[in-house]
């Protein structure tokens, strides 16, 4: 059964997927870590595709940018498709001094001030927050691929580019709620898991250091960034 922005059927999808924003990151997955690769979406280009980790079954879709389109993304892979998880993999940009580019972070929890758990769900907390047993099994394929992750909580934000006069404000909040890095997509992923009774979990590479401005390119994001997807793909062989 096909929905408005999955041309998929019922059973194409696996019951765990991978989410990175770019659907093109999506499609580097495919080809570098999965067999048996067949595409199940190309609607608007957000390309999908379900194949084969270690003999796991997986799918891995790409959700746009902002809130409103994980969230579109992730309801309807929840309510139409049998997905019980989605674990998000993306880049993230950090508030910390001494967290370097290429390091990986784990979400405990979503902080926003987003409208859209409000306005969806009737939900007005300002923190979402990931599946205690999918953070665990990524904790776990961590330590088993040698990969350090740094738990803390991030701010999904609904802006990109801050005027001058708004950015000491963000900073700001990001201090005093201990906020470890800036994105715009958990918050929503987690509140749409929450309302459908599923699962979903994060994992971040840090492309930028918004204190020290140091900072990757576009090609390095869309190439470079495999420490997160290996502990992510590996984390669905325990679940």
């Amino acid at each position: 059964m096909a929905t408005a922005h999955n041309k998929a059927n019922v059973g194409d999808i696996a019951n765990i997927v991978l989410m990175p924003g770019d659907p093109l990151r999506a499609k580097f997955i495919a080809d570098k870590f999965m067999l048996d690769v067949e595409q199940f979406n190309s609607v608007r280009n957000m390309f999908g595709f379900t194949g084969t980790y270690n003999g796991k079954r997986v799918s891995v879709m790409g959700s746009g940018m902002g809130i409103p389109s994980i969230s579109l993304y992730a309801y309807e892979l929840y309510k139409f498709y049998g997905v019980d998880k989605i674990v998000r993999i993306g880049s993230t940009g950090t508030y910390k001094e001494d967290i370097d580019i290429y390091s990986t972070i784990l979400a405990t929890a979503a902080y926003s001030d987003s409208s859209f758990a409000k306005v969806a769900y009737g939900d007005d907390s300002e923190f979402q927050y990931p599946s205690a047993k999918l953070n665990a099994e990524l904790k776990k394929a961590s330590e088993k691929l040698g990969i350090k992750l740094i738990e803390g909580k991030v701010w999904s934000s609904d802006v990109f580019y801050y005027d001058d006069s708004q950015l000491a404000g963000s900073l700001q909040k990001a201090i005093d709620y201990d906020l470890v890095c800036a994105e715009m997509e958990s918050f929503g992923l987690f509140a749409t898991a929450k309302n459908l009774g599923k699962e979903a979990a994060c994992i971040l590479t840090v492309s930028d250091n918004i204190i020290t401005h140091k900072e990757t390119t576009s090609e390095e994001r869309q190439l470079k960034l495999v420490d997160m997807m290996r502990v992510a793909l590996e984390a669905t062989l325990g679940v």
